[in-house]
């Protein structure tokens, strides 16, 4: 069997294979009203289709921790129960067909409040007050308020909260977001993270917060369901130490995943950039496995992919070199959702299309119809 296709168990979850569907945000749950946060009919079809396509694991958007966590009023959120039950009938479907279930849990820093990409709706004194390790500024938005001890420990607390939920959603997989800019990566970077206090300056105390947040996490995470941790490996800033504009590092990002791994992540799920808008970033096929072979390498820890990963068999050198032990697909699963099942017939692999689309994909019955 082609390694792409083999199952993963990750402590006592065995994912069925190593195609799996990015979070990616749809900025279409409910913007207001008792439903705020909850999932929608997009959110079921959304997910539906990826699992009908042969993804190994679905993981759901980047999900607020709290209302004012969100970058629009039309982001998915978990901090009550109604969100968590609004994915039970998603989670189900997923199941069925054999696919498992995560999401991703996030606050947007000083991301935050920025509307819609498509609609253009940033407010600069509306939705709700940008908050950051410093107050450091995103590209052109409002500074945000610099949060106090208090308040970075009652995050804390959302976070496990948000993790709570999400178990009696009935979800597989925890993802804790710490990169593309949102809060986690802002403690992370000194380029945002301005700090002189136990939070800021040096390594151990730029990824205090990160910790904190996974220990938090796995008192409520049960303990055999896997954790995973987004990270930016790079923010693609050069400078040194007493540079401004240096950012957080490969180098740092294995630090943090030996780290996270005695605390109790299971995988890092390895992405770069985000935290300044205009960054250099070499954008190529691929571009990011590199980070993700060598925080697996160096720090000895389960790793996945992503970044312009279009072809079956790129994703399946990336596998069998042991560059990663997954790939997550993104804009490629919203252009093609069967993109698991066709690598899967390219690859040799015998594919899972479901029963009730089998008269599209099964030669004797394309054959017999073109004889008709």
């Amino acid at each position: 069997m082609n390694e792409l296709f083999q199952p993963l168990t990750l402590r006592r979850l065995t994912i069925p294979n190593r195609i799996w569907m990015s979070p990616m945000m749809q900025f279409s749950s409910y913007p207001s009203g008792p439903e705020t946060g909850a999932a929608t009919d997009w959110h079921f079809q959304h997910f539906a289709a990826r699992a009908l396509g042969g993804a190994g694991l679905a993981m759901v958007e980047a999900t607020a921790i709290s209302p004012e966590g969100r970058s629009s009023r039309f982001d998915l959120g978990l901090w009550n129960d109604r969100q968590a039950t609004s994915h039970r009938r998603i989670i189900k479907f997923l199941h069925d067909h054999k696919t498992a279930a995560g999401i991703q849990l996030v606050h947007a820093g000083r991301k935050a409040a920025t509307g819609r990409p498509w609609e253009n709706e940033s407010t600069e004194d509306g939705m709700w007050q940008r908050v950051a390790p410093s107050a450091v500024p995103f590209g052109g938005l409002a500074a945000p308020k610099e949060l106090t001890r208090a308040e970075i420990h009652a995050l804390v607390r959302q976070f496990a909260h948000s993790a709570r939920l999400a178990n009696l959603a009935g979800f597989d997989v925890l993802e804790l977001h710490g990169a593309h800019g949102y809060l986690i990566h802002q403690f992370l970077s000194p380029a945002s993270n301005h700090r002189t206090d136990e939070y800021g300056g040096s390594l151990a105390n730029r990824m205090r917060f990160a910790v904190e947040v996974v220990d938090a996490v796995r008192q409520e995470w049960p303990v055999d369901k896997p954790l995973f941790f987004r990270v930016s490996a790079t923010d693609w800033l050069a400078g040194d130490a007493d540079d401004e504009r240096r950012g957080w590092t490969s180098s740092e990002s294995v630090l943090l995943a030996k780290e996270l791994k005695d605390h109790g992540v299971d995988l890092f799920d390895v992405s770069t950039g985000g935290i300044v808008p205009d960054a250099k970033i070499p954008v190529r096929p691929g571009y990011q496995v590199e980070f993700a072979e060598q925080i697996r390498e160096e720090a000895s820890i389960a790793t996945a992919a992503v970044g312009l990963i279009t072809d079956a068999d790129h994703a399946a050198r990336i596998v069998s070199s042991g560059q990663a032990d997954a790939v997550f697909l993104a804009r490629e699963l919203l252009r093609n959702p069967y993109w698991a099942q066709q690598a899967a017939e390219h690859l040799g692999e015998p594919a899972r299309y479901p029963h009730q689309y089998s008269r599209a994909f099964s030669r004797p019955v394309q054959t017999a119809l073109s004889r008709s």
